[in-house]
């Protein structure tokens, strides 16, 4: 692996220092990239869209205009919200920190974040589980806010791990639990080739999409692993199988299987990855090894531009309104922090990804910038997209590390 320099370390450091000081200063709410189409007018003109596309083009032009150009008028259509899947991105961070530090303070705030999530979960259901606070319009209908996304909830039982393995608390582990049984009753299975699954995207539905049933299969593995329940593998190994079967012979996994959403994009893709990674650490399992080769391999040649920086997709659905995203910046980090031991291309990525983003992304006040548009950056910090994913992945390669003596 490519290890980071000591002065590039020291630079991640005080980034990540300032950025928790702009954190304290500027509160756990933002705004978020689906604020354009969160309202009621702007949802139904999605809908329209999803319905009718040519006149559903000319209801979203001033939601995509504004995206594209004027970016801060998002706090037009939707206010500020808290976001789970940001809180548990940031409660797994500062467990980081304490885990290289031993300073209290890291933990306490990993315990906050803890609590918060605590009263965030989705009301209605038996077990804790979390989604989004907005009404969400898909392709299939509307989400309800407050409906479960298998797509949220493994990093919220990810971020009550991360503190069971520091303190030990007995509450942690009954929440871990409870989501373990909430992932495995509460979401259904579709038949899919061989010994294969897709698991619904919710508890209501829309199955076929690849990242979902990839994320259902590691949380599963992992709590069968910490419970000892053989049903959570059974059902994690049917799902794994879906993953490794809807692998493109180029090693690429499409967005979903349903025939319309056939998209390759940037963080998708380390999705998928990062949860095939984290199974076969726990279960050493050779079909997965290969296909983690297959797509790092398919990653590296169509993900990046010239000068190994990440590009949004290798296949896009549409015309791009931007050209850099900082999600796909965080998640490629992550990435290339778990497998660039055995895959020295992501440790030379990581390097050059490292280092732009520290040296163009990051802003006076500590965040950093959400998007590189077609003209200019898109500033507004949002919590979930991008700002609580950035500061875990600083965090990990900081413990990754060792960095005890630069914080």
């Amino acid at each position: 692996m490519n290890y980071i320099s000591k002065h590039m370390m020291e630079t991640v450091s005080n980034a990540v220092l300032d950025f928790i000081n702009w954190l304290d200063r500027y509160g756990e709410t933002s705004q978020d990239h689906q604020d354009f189409y969160a309202g009621n007018f702007s949802r139904r003109a999605k809908e329209l869209y999803y319905r009718r596309p040519i006149i559903g083009k000319l209801a979203v032009l001033p939601m995509v205009f504004c995206e594209a150009f004027v970016p801060r008028a998002r706090a037009l259509f939707h206010t500020r919200m808290r976001l789970p899947i940001a809180d548990a991105h940031y409660a797994m961070g500062f467990a980081l920190l304490f885990m290289v530090t031993k300073n209290e303070q890291y933990y306490e705030k990993a315990v906050h974040f803890l609590e918060v999530l605590k009263q965030t979960r989705c009301l209605g259901y038996t077990h804790y589980a979390w989604g989004y606070p907005f009404d969400w319009q898909t392709r299939g209908g509307i989400v309800k806010a407050g409906t479960p996304l298998i797509t949220t909830t493994p990093y919220c039982y990810e971020a009550f791990d991360y503190v069971y393995q520091i303190d030990g608390r007995q509450e942690w582990l009954d929440i871990m639990y409870s989501i373990s049984e909430h992932v495995l009753n509460d979401y259904g299975d579709q038949p899919f080739g061989n010994e294969a699954t897709s698991c619904t995207y919710t508890p209501l539905g829309e199955e076929g999409v690849v990242n979902a049933s990839a994320y259902r299969s590691f949380l599963l593995t992992k709590a069968w692993k910490e419970f000892n329940k053989e049903i959570y593998w059974e059902t994690a190994e049917r799902n794994l199988n879906f993953v490794l079967q809807t692998q493109k012979k180029d090693g690429s996994w499409p967005y979903a299987v349903d025939g319309v959403r056939d998209f390759i994009d940037h963080f998708h893709t380390c999705f998928v990855l990062k949860a095939l990674a984290k199974i076969d650490n726990i279960i050493d399992h050779q079909r997965t090894k290969e296909a983690i080769r297959r797509g790092v391999q398919f990653y590296l040649s169509n993900l990046f531009d010239a000068k190994n920086l990440p590009i949004p997709f290798a296949r896009a659905p549409r015309l791009l309104i931007y050209k850099r995203e900082l999600y796909d910046y965080a998640e490629c980090l992550n990435l290339a922090t778990l497998l660039g031991q055995y895959f020295p291309g992501l440790g030379e990525i990581r390097k050059c990804v490292l280092e732009d983003l520290l040296r163009r992304w990051r802003k006076p006040d500590g965040s950093f910038r959400s998007r590189r548009l077609l003209l200019g950056w898109d500033n507004v910090p949002m919590h979930r997209w991008g700002q609580a994913m950035i500061f875990r992945s600083l965090c990990l390669i900081l413990y990754s590390e060792g960095s005890k003596k630069v914080l």
